[in-house]
């Protein structure tokens, strides 16, 4: 199979990726160790033109059905923390939803997003619990980026993930998912177990689509 010489984004191994997929619009190149699904970096959208797809987005928290979107993710995870917990919405968008729902239920969310609370204030301190809903399939540098978030988590924190995860090749083929261009990552179920095993932690799937990583204490 044609092989990517670039490193993976993820578990930095360099040779380790070969051609899952191409389509009109780009390549797909899923890495034999991780299992992680990306796109060459030269083939991503300019911050611009990521910015201008971003800004199309309509999501409110007026939306009664954007909170039940959510609520797959809010769920699992407010009945796992404690009263008056601390947490940190990354990649809160431009109409942050998530983090409201959590205040509304009596918990402390500071925001962090590039693009819309692009405060890096809120990445010096540590949490009980971070959210990345709809995140990071989005992630230039995952490595980087989720190796944060596991910083910032206190001893026995929540990370919760809600993505789409990748399936095999034939259904990748058709999958909706990967035609979003700002979509430039794809997770599979073994990609979160690799992530779990590096991080030394347990790992919760809840659904098809979320998953809750606890930091030991």
């Amino acid at each position: 199979m044609e092989r990517n010489p670039v490193v993976c984004p993820l578990c930095q191994s360099t040779g380790s990726s070969e051609l899952f997929h191409r389509d009109t619009a780009r390549s797909y190149y899923r890495c034999t160790l991780c299992h992680l699904t990306h796109i060459p970096p030269v083939q991503r959208l300019s911050l611009r033109a990521e910015r201008e797809e971003y800004d199309k987005h309509q999501n409110s928290p007026d939306d009664v059905r954007y909170r039940a979107f959510l609520g797959r993710l809010f769920n699992p995870l407010h009945k796992r923390l404690l009263p008056d917990s601390r947490g940190l919405d990354f990649g809160s968008g431009p109409g942050p939803t998530l983090s409201l729902m959590f205040e509304e239920a009596g918990h402390r969310v500071s925001l962090y997003d590039p693009f819309y609370a692009p405060d890096t204030q809120s990445l010096r301190i540590q949490y009980d619990f971070i959210t990345a809903s709809e995140v990071v399939e989005h992630l230039h540098d995952p490595a980087a980026d989720l190796a944060l978030l596991w910083s910032l988590l206190l001893p026995g924190g929540w990370l919760g993930i809600m993505t789409k995860l990748a399936l095999d090749k034939a259904a990748f083929s058709t999958w909706h998912y990967k035609k979003d261009p700002t979509h430039v990552c794809f997770f599979a179920s073994e990609t979160m177990r690799w992530l779990a095993g590096k991080w030394q932690t347990e790992l919760l799937f809840i659904g098809d689509d979320v998953l809750l990583f606890k930091k030991p204490e």
